[in-house]
């Protein structure tokens, strides 16, 4: 076993199960202690809450007990650790405190929240009592881990129970939760992936699709399914052209989409296939998703898991290459269907990741030409693209209604169709999924629909009933980014000039141009003077939507706000989205009123998202509003922290940033929540918004958000001003410096303030593209002096052990 006492569990509960207060020694209380084995040991009888000292039968000595022990366990020299046999401490923690029967310790509960363990100092003659929602949910989760491990019997250390939740929400996602959604299309990883929740069709086979251009695949998974007998994995070859027609025709024959791997031959010309691992966002999403692993690269990089995310640009750039798009994911309901594209910054940051030399360049080069083929064969084409004013819209070309939606999912839609036919609604349904029903208002509902689902934002008024028509913030906002991206790329790696894999050339001044000419349809279609935001642009009514959402804060991520924009929509996104727990989606007045016939989605009001937050963050940091950004940041990690702390460690979907609370009712529920005893995942972009958004925070807003300082309480006691203005001037230089903010500004040639890049590029570090200075310090807002807030002087969650 690790004497780290937060190592990760594969490293703490591995190895010979021993005191780790091993070794005969002589206290000062002169009483003797020894060590007591317990590997291949049977299981102990140890006490329960009686603190009485157990005894064998006939008072006989067994090998677990001691001859003599002091009175009290020896604190000095030896840090507490509680001998737990799991079955009898399980039974106890959870028939006494999991009051819901949840298999979860949380503030709901109404146990008494103390409960005596067994000391390991005494040999489990003594107890001691753990006290407090945390640190018994810490040990009903450490407990699950061991058994994990195969343990039965296990030593554990007070201080991994009370270890600061920010440190170990962190060590969590970064040596657990990470690891708990990797998945992989090889042979072992098959039936994991194949599985699918809205698969319903009775008796259904695993089917997994293959490109027909990717003969090598063919052959792999033709072998896997012969290997694989058991599980009757059918394997079809794809059409060379890949029809929205031929989609709808395998509506009900849902399967999963072969991705990238390592193809080579051996010495006898045999395959050597490797299917590439990658991260899912957890729950009931089993697939590699278009922009929810753009946000988990970005954990993955801070955490230095970098291949993970080199591989899932690799498996962008199969999509492109065989199925023409980035798809929502590599499921085949999803052939037509794309998500909001990140490709180029994804590839980007993954390159400066990347160990230096030519390979590196190469990669990036495959990795670029992909994306300008995605680009220009997808959202600058029809029916995406808005030939009249030159912007693009979320339009998926897929026809009929979405087959992976519940089999009611679109009843209150088609029923007064089907009244007026006279027959039942699912009657109505297999009629018009046949094309024996011709009716324009539902393709053009279901268009809509689909487009939603494209947006990412699934499902919001916003975009209710006009996603196809409308020119979002969003997504012109990425398609700027990546004419940057491109152009800035182009500039420093292939010196202006860059030959795509297609062996066409590539110009830096041509893709200049293009981000020139977008931002400049943005400040006239989206752009609003007298509010002071963007606004999505309805080009089928030639009108400003007038719905304010949070997504016009990602121009500020993309660069192509002015410093004049940038200042007022600072100021306007302050006053309308930040809410206690962090940037809520939209507007509670856009949303409008909600009731039992129109009820509330979970894109709006009061609803946050990881995606919005992390943009934001990087945005207004590029746009010198770094204490904006860290505010924000701060919020949206004591939303997540305290949760963690009070519900048994839970890191779910998305929350509710105005009662900062997951615990709520829409529709598709929150994934994350349900689990038992222990979180092994998380969610992808929320694990991912923590690690990142920790390095936006000071050592004093991290002690604070150690000890579940409330935002407010924080912002009042650390002297930090809560409006929109600016944090520094460019002869100010704010620390620390929030990961890959240096390497975007060295990127963005079209950024605010100059002396601020030159700050930040002064901070890159030439060796990993990465900053230098270390992740404490002050900046002009907060006063160098204060002192830390202590836990007592805080406002704290329930038995909080920090």
């Amino acid at each position: 076993m690790s004497d780290d006492i937060h190592a990760p569990p594969s490293e703490y509960y591995s190895g010979p199960l021993t005191l780790k207060s091993a070794g005969i020694h002589r206290s000062r209380s002169r009483n003797y202690q020894a060590s007591i084995e317990f590997h291949n040991q049977p299981a102990l009888s140890l006490p329960s809450a009686d603190p009485s000292p157990p005894h064998s039968p006939g008072g006989e000595q067994t090998p677990n007990t001691l001859r003599r022990r002091g009175s009290l366990d020896d604190k000095t020299r030896h840090p507490r650790r509680f001998l737990v046999d799991i079955a009898t401490i399980e039974r106890a923690i959870l028939d006494q405190e999991d009051t819901n029967g949840d298999y979860q310790i949380t503030v709901e509960d109404s146990g008494p929240k103390v409960l005596k363990v067994p000391t390991a100092g005494s040999g489990g003659n003594r107890t001691m009592e753990i006290r407090g929602t945390y640190m018994l949910s810490n040990l009903l989760q450490e407990m699950a881990l061991a058994k994990d491990h195969g343990l039965r019997q296990v030593v554990i250390d007070e201080d991994r129970l009370s270890e600061n939740p920010v440190s170990r929400l962190s060590r969590m996602i970064r040596t657990t939760f990470w690891n708990g959604l990797v998945r992989c299309m090889d042979e072992a990883g098959i039936q994991k992936i194949c599985a699918d929740p809205k698969n319903t069709q009775p008796g259904a086979r695993p089917i997994i699709y293959v490109p027909h251009g990717d003969p090598d695949a063919l052959e792999y998974y033709t072998g896997v399914a012969r290997d694989l007998a058991s599980l009757h994995i059918d394997v079809v070859r794809l059409p060379r052209e890949i029809t929205p027609q031929y989609v709808k025709s395998i509506n009900k024959q849902f399967g999963i989409l072969t991705l990238a791997a390592d193809v080579s031959r051996d010495a006898n010309g045999r395959l050597v296939y490797k299917p590439l691992p990658f991260v899912v966002p957890g729950g009931r999403f089993n697939e590699q998703y278009g922009w929810d692993s753009y946000f988990e690269a970005l954990g993955l990089l801070c955490d230095g898991r970098v291949q993970l995310a080199k591989n899932m640009v690799d498996n962008f750039v199969y999509e492109i290459k065989h199925y023409g798009k980035i798809l929502n994911a590599n499921r085949s309901y999803y052939l037509t269907r794309s998500q909001p594209p990140f490709l180029t910054d994804m590839a980007i940051k993954v390159h400066d990741a990347m160990a230096p030399g030519e390979e590196r360049d190469e990669w990036l080069r495959h990795a670029l030409s992909a994306a300008i083929t995605e680009y220009h064969e997808v959202w600058m084409s029809l029916p995406r693209l808005d030939a009249t004013t030159g912007l693009s819209c979320y339009h998926p070309t897929g026809i009929g209604m979405p087959p992976e939606t519940e089999s009611t999912h679109f009843d209150h839609i088609v029923q007064p169709y089907a009244d007026r036919l006279g027959v039942t609604a699912d009657e109505y349904k297999r009629l018009y999924q046949a094309d024996a029903i011709s009716e324009p208002e539902l393709d053009a509902y279901f268009v809509h629909d689909r487009a939603v689902r494209e947006s990412g934002h699934d499902t919001t008024y916003r975009l209710d009933q006009r996603c196809a028509h409308l020119a979002t913030v969003d997504l012109n906002s990425l398609l700027y980014r990546y004419e940057a991206d491109l152009a800035s790329a182009i500039e420093t790696h292939f010196g202006g000039q860059m030959t795509q894999t297609n062996g066409q050339v590539s110009c830096a001044a041509a893709w200049r141009e293009r981000a020139a000419t977008r931002r400049a349809a943005m400040d006239r279609y989206l752009w609003n003077e007298e509010k002071g935001l963007y606004f999505d642009y309805d080009v089928e009514l030639a009108e400003q939507s007038k719905y304010e959402s949070v997504t016009a804060l990602w121009a500020l991520w993309a660069g192509c706000a002015s410093t004049e924009q940038a200042a007022r929509l600072v100021d306007a996104a302050c006053r309308r989205f930040e809410a206690a727990g962090g940037l809520v989606s939209g507007t509670e007045e856009s949303r409008g009123r909600i009731t039992l016939l129109r009820p509330n989605r979970q894109w709006d009001y009061p609803y946050g998202w990881a995606p919005h937050q992390m943009l934001a963050w990087s945005g207004l940091y590029s746009y010198g509003y770094a204490s904006v950004a860290r505010r924000l940041a701060y919020r949206w990690l004591f939303t997540i922290t305290r949760a963690f702390v009070d519900f048994n460690g839970v890191v779910p979907e998305k929350f509710d940033v105005v009662g900062m609370t997951h615990r709520f009712h829409v529709e598709y529920g929150n994934v994350g929540v349900d689990f038992r005893m222990v979180p092994r995942e998380g969610f992808g972009w929320m694990n991912a918004s923590y690690q990142v958004g920790l390095t936006y925070l000071t050592s004093h807003m991290r002690r604070a958000l150690g000890a579940l300082t409330e935002p407010e309480v924080f912002f009042s006691r650390a002297g930090w001003s809560t409006d929109a203005s600016a944090s520094h001037t460019p002869a100010c230089m704010p620390c620390p410096v929030p990961a890959f903010a240096a390497a975007d500004a060295r990127r963005n040639q079209m950024g605010p303030s100059s002396a601020l890049h030159s700050a930040l590029e002064a901070a890159l570090s030439p060796s990993t593209g990465y900053f230098d200075l270390p992740l404490t310090g002050t900046t002009n807002e907060e006063d160098a002096s204060n002192p830390p807030l202590s836990p007592a002087s805080s406002t704290t969650s329930d038995s909080t052990t920090v």
